[in-house]
Order: structure tokens, then C-alpha cells, then sequence
């Protein structure tokens, strides 16, 4: 049953996002300053999105793993966080192709970009370290720590247009303190197309989460049998 469910979120998002392609590409018209490279804004803000999501959920699992000491929620977490890390990287690149094409550079240590990276790198540093220690019951301690202080640049990112307004844009979404600027039409279809980035999301850190516990029995039954 579970199974039939994951498959059928995979094609809902797979159609949705086929249709909020033909939607993006061949009805919204083209943005008056930017043309049409303001597409890619369907893709970035989702990817963001879907990013800081995936981000939360990992800092969720891992309180969880420290209040209740289960370690379906470390799964949890590493499996959230590889899959926010896949999505900050489209975030990173989409960002990048539209500064090219806008600014004319591919990056710029703007404060915005800046903890972007910083986000990207915290969450990196937080794979590698469980990779670092051995212990299984030490790794998921100390990386649950890492996790939930880590959520501390996902906010700063997210804020850092409000509280630095340099060279990236400024809040665009009618949500936003200063927001607003972009047409009603054109800001629903990021909200639209956030919903399949969201579903994949899901799909993914289902999958990954059980590859994670099945690596775990694999690991148990290891130790078991060199300890025979």
C-alpha cells in the first residue's frame, strides 16, 4: 500500500510539473525588465523552498532523535537532508544562470548568495561528520546537535533580504514585509509549482530514509557476525 502511494505521488508531481511547464513556457508572457529569463524563478524560489522544508524536517527528526532516542528519526534527518542539499543545489545554479544573464557574473559575495553558501556548506559538513565518527549511537548524538543549531543560517539566509538590501533583489512575494512586485499571476504559479518540487521531495526522503534503516540491519548484522 505504501508503496502504491509513493508511486503514485512520483507521477502526480511528474504530470503537475509537465503541465506547469507548458504553463511557464508558452502561456505566462514575458516579464517587462527581465524577458524571459524571469522564468527561472518557478524553479529557483520552489528549489528554495523545498530546500528550507527539507531543512526543517532534518532539525525536527533530530530533536526527536534526542528527546526519544529512536533512530528512525536520525534516519529521518540524514535522509531530509541529503534531499534539502539536492535542492539548495538547484537553488545555487539556477541562481547563478539568472545573475549571469542579469548582473553579468555568475557570483557575486552578495549576503544573500553569501549564507546561501554558508547553508550549503553547513549541511555538507553535516554529512561529512557522520561519515567522520563510527559509533552509530555518537554519530546520530552529535549530528542532531549539528542539525538543529544549523537551522540557524537557513533563517538568516531567508532574511538576509530584509536585513541586507545590496545587490541581490528584494522581496518580490506578496507575503514578504516590502513584497508585492510581482504580478498576481505570475506569483501564483511559483506556489503551483512549488507543489511538485514538495511531492518529489516527499517521495525522495521516503525512499532514502528506508535505504538508511536497511543499511543500519545490514551494519547490525555485521558486527554480529564478527562478534560470533
Amino acid at each position: 500500500m505504501r508503496e502504491r502511494v509513493l508511486y503514485a505521488l512520483g507521477v502526480a508531481a511528474a504530470l503537475l510539473l509537465a503541465r506547469n511547464l507548458y504553463v511557464i513556457l508558452l502561456v505566462l508572457p514575458d516579464e517587462a525588465e527581465q524577458g524571459a529569463i524571469y522564468r527561472i524563478i518557478y524553479f529557483h524560489l520552489p528549489a528554495w523552498f523545498t530546500c528550507f522544508a527539507a531543512f526543517l524536517a532534518a532539525g525536527a527528526a533530530s530533536a526527536g532523535y534526542l528527546a526519544r532516542n529512536d533512530s528512525r528519526y536520525d534516519a529521518l534527518a540524514v535522509a531530509a537532508t541529503e534531499v534539502g542539499l539536492a535542492f539548495c543545489t538547484i537553488g545555487m545554479v539556477t541562481g547563478s544562470i539568472w545573475a549571469r544573464n542579469q548582473w553579468g557574473i555568475w557570483w557575486t559575495w552578495d549576503p544573500r548568495l553569501t549564507w546561501a553558501l554558508i547553508t550549503t556548506l553547513v549541511y555538507g559538513g553535516y554529512l561529512m561528520l557522520r561519515r567522520a565518527i563510527e559509533d552509530p549511537n555518537e554519530r546520530a548524538k552529535n549530528t542532531a546537535v549539528l542539525s538543529i543549531f544549523a537551522f540557524t543560517s537557513v533563517v538568516i539566509t531567508y532574511k538576509a533580504i530584509d536585513w541586507w538590501r545590496t545587490q541581490h533583489p528584494g522581496p518580490v512575494l506578496s507575503f514578504r514585509t516590502g513584497g508585492g512586485k510581482i504580478d498576481p499571476a505570475m506569483e501564483s504559479m511559483i506556489y503551483v509549482n512549488w507543489a511538485p518540487f514538495l511531492m518529489l521531495a516527499v517521495v525522495f526522503v521516503v525512499v532514502r530514509m528506508r535505504q538508511e534503516l536497511a543499511r543500519r540491519e545490514l551494519d547490525a548484522l555485521r558486527r554480529f557476525a564478527h562478534a560470533m
